[in-house]
């Protein structure tokens, strides 16, 4: 019975290995693509996207939702790699990939959601709140957003967590990367676009979450987190942090 289980375990950890080699070849193509601009080429060995999207647990099978996918560099790499055997949604602040994606061959198969969610600041504040009843879909495997969660308000954060957890299946994994802000640290114009990964923590395992792993990808040591993160002495340097919740089975 032992040799059984050995077996089985070995053939798992084949067939794991085999999936992620898949994933691997998949995104290492789309990086490839025609339809990236050279500024999002340079990205790449800082963004680190093959071992990010490993480390979550991403597979070309799964249903995945991308929160906040601004201008498309993610997005870019995941519906290539979803259109064949998965699927892709787009969720909250769509409007650039809408508009410049949506017609290239390829992404026929990407789909906006959530349109009628509602991202607004309220004069003289540049934290956003959301206001949506719901992304639409159910059962999801994944939710990933990429460097957002500091541009949103108390009440914004809130309401992405819930979102991200009301639309992924039991066992889904919500994946959260952003630049590192000191614990408690006061707000202040140097840091607005940085988060304490331990107030992110707090609040995504308050919206029902387990926290799963973190990791040291985007780990940068000689970033000090004194200056905002468009300056020239961290700009494309950032410590970042990478964690991994799942929503409880």
């Amino acid at each position: 019975m032992k040799t059984l289980y050995t077996v089985i375990a070995a053939m798992l950890i084949t067939g794991s290995a085999g999936a992620l080699a898949d994933v691997k070849e998949k995104v290492e193509a789309a990086m490839k693509s025609d339809i990236r601009s050279q500024a999002e080429v340079d990205r790449d060995a800082n963004r680190k996207p093959v071992e990010t999207l490993n480390f979550f647990g991403l597979q070309e099978d799964m249903s995945v939702v991308e929160l906040v996918p601004g201008g498309g560099w993610y997005t870019k790499l995941l519906v290539p790699l979803l259109a064949e055997k998965g699927t892709y949604y787009g969720a909250l602040g769509t409007t650039r990939i809408e508009n410049n994606l949506s017609t290239l061959p390829g992404f026929e198969r990407m789909n906006i959601i959530a349109k009628d969610a509602n991202l607004s600041r309220e004069e003289g504040s540049r934290f956003f709140a959301i206001e949506s009843d719901g992304l639409g879909v159910s059962d999801v495997d994944m939710v990933l957003t990429f460097r957002n969660y500091h541009n949103f308000s108390d009440q914004g954060r809130a309401a992405m967590n819930k979102l991200a957890f009301d639309a992924l299946a039991p066992g889904g994994i919500y994946g959260v990367v952003d630049h590192t802000a000191r614990h408690m640290e006061p707000l202040t114009p140097s840091n607005r676009r940085r988060f304490d990964p331990v107030k992110a923590i707090k609040e995504i395992q308050d919206a029902g979450f387990v926290l799963v792993d973190f990791s040291t990808i985007h780990y940068k040591e000689d970033d000090e987190l004194e200056y905002e993160v468009g300056a020239r002495s961290v700009r494309g340097n950032t410590d970042r942090w990478t964690l991994k919740f799942m929503k409880p089975e």
